[in-house]
């Protein structure tokens, strides 16, 4: 039975329904007594049978309607395509898998002469829990003589939004090209984020966000509802400053990334939307921007378990530290709480989610108080993970 089912259980009821196979039972006696018909011997094969024959499809007709038709008839509690259904009735659309677009830098160290980065070069992250994600090259390019750094564009090589890693993960060559000797990914790598497949509880956020939007008067919930149309961007990820910023009229939306940042190029194409296809009010003054960002040097000594091998060892050094950067928004391939704006950020809270996440710690310490932000995320600036 579904978390929801008990409250569509007793509004069925209500309705004067039996809802189990004993008030059934009863209403077929009652209704067998009120034609008269005697022949209702508790000991008679006959029937038994036919009272079964009567009440069990009813009860499987009556779990039909608690379990599944009444859940999908609403948003609360509609999933898959059901919930499709419902949001097309607002006028929404599930967002599909999307793959992350961006450009790499590649670096050499002899500047002298040309040299070409094929289409379909394959560049990779080490593995993060397990996980290695892979961007490939979009376009041939070279390097012009005396030229020591280059971009390229690069796509990923799967839909998602795990490839919009923060900058630096994006630095393995599998196949290395002679000459090249380094590549990552900078800080505004991004031109248009990885996304998921729209999840129901995301789908139901914009549904919700659509009741209010729906007026298409310049409210927060109808510039909330263009701006998170676009992929990788969530409705409650989307925070507003009112107060006139640049006098009556004009306010600010800032977007959050769950993971990333992406390029200006990015933000300036929203904006776009807003601005120039004209979807804002009249007078109207709204600016879009990346989500104002903190940077803080975190510090965090651990002791470890007795026993482990030299691997074990090295493997959990790089556990602790890329779940603690998965907490700093810069992956998504561990789920400890992350930082948000307006709420406050507990290292206290982190550590414990370390010793769950990883028995191996004996235990930890961290040098840094708690983070309390206003309307800006916390990054890091650096991050030191040390053995004890």
């Amino acid at each position: 039975m579904s978390d929801n089912s008990a409250d569509f259980k007793k509004l069925v009821a209500d309705a004067g329904i039996p809802t189990t196979e004993d008030e059934l039972k009863a209403e077929w006696q009652a209704e067998v007594d009120a034609s008269g018909y005697t022949n209702t011997s508790e000991y008679s094969p006959l029937w038994r049978l036919i009272t079964n024959l009567v009440t069990t499809p009813v009860l499987w007709l009556i779990n039909l309607i608690i379990e599944q038709v009444l859940p999908q008839a609403f948003a609360k509690t509609a999933t898959g395509t059901f919930l499709d259904i419902l949001a097309w009735g607002v006028n929404l659309e599930r967002k599909q898998a999307a793959k992350a677009v961006g450009r790499l830098q590649f670096t050499r160290t002899d500047t002298a002469g040309t040299l070409a980065i094929p289409l379909g070069t394959v560049v990779q992250t080490a593995a993060i829990n397990g996980n290695i994600y892979s961007l490939v090259t979009t376009e041939a390019k070279s390097f012009a003589d005396g030229e020591a750094n280059l971009l390229v564009s690069v796509e990923a090589t799967e839909a998602g939004a795990a490839y919009n890693l923060a900058a630096g993960y994006y630095s393995i060559l599998p196949t290395p090209i002679a000459g090249v000797t380094a590549v990552t990914n900078l800080a505004d790598w991004l031109l248009t984020p990885g996304a998921d497949t729209e999840s129901d509880d995301e789908l139901r956020l914009r549904i919700r966000n659509q009741f209010s939007a729906v007026n298409q008067w310049h409210t927060d919930a109808v510039y909330r509802s263009i701006i998170s149309s676009f992929d990788g961007v969530h409705p409650d990820n989307v925070y507003f400053e009112h107060g006139a910023p640049r006098g009556p009229g004009s306010a600010n939306a800032y977007i959050l990334f769950d993971i990333g940042t992406p390029d200006a190029s990015f933000i300036a194409s929203v904006q776009s939307e807003i601005t120039d296809n004209g979807n804002h009010g009249h007078g109207d003054d709204l600016q879009v921007f990346a989500m104002a960002e903190t940077l803080h040097d975190i510090s965090l000594d651990y002791w470890e378990v007795e026993n482990l091998t030299a691997a074990e060892s090295t493997q959990l050094a790089t556990d602790i530290e890329q779940f603690v950067r998965a907490a700093f928004r810069e992956n998504l391939d561990y789920s400890p709480t992350r930082t948000a704006p307006y709420q406050r950020f507990s290292f206290s809270r982190l550590g414990q989610e370390l010793h769950r996440e990883f028995p191996s710690i004996e235990s930890l310490s961290f040098a840094n108080a708690d983070l309390v932000p206003a309307l800006e995320i916390p990054r890091i600036n650096s991050l030191t993970v040390t053995k004890q």
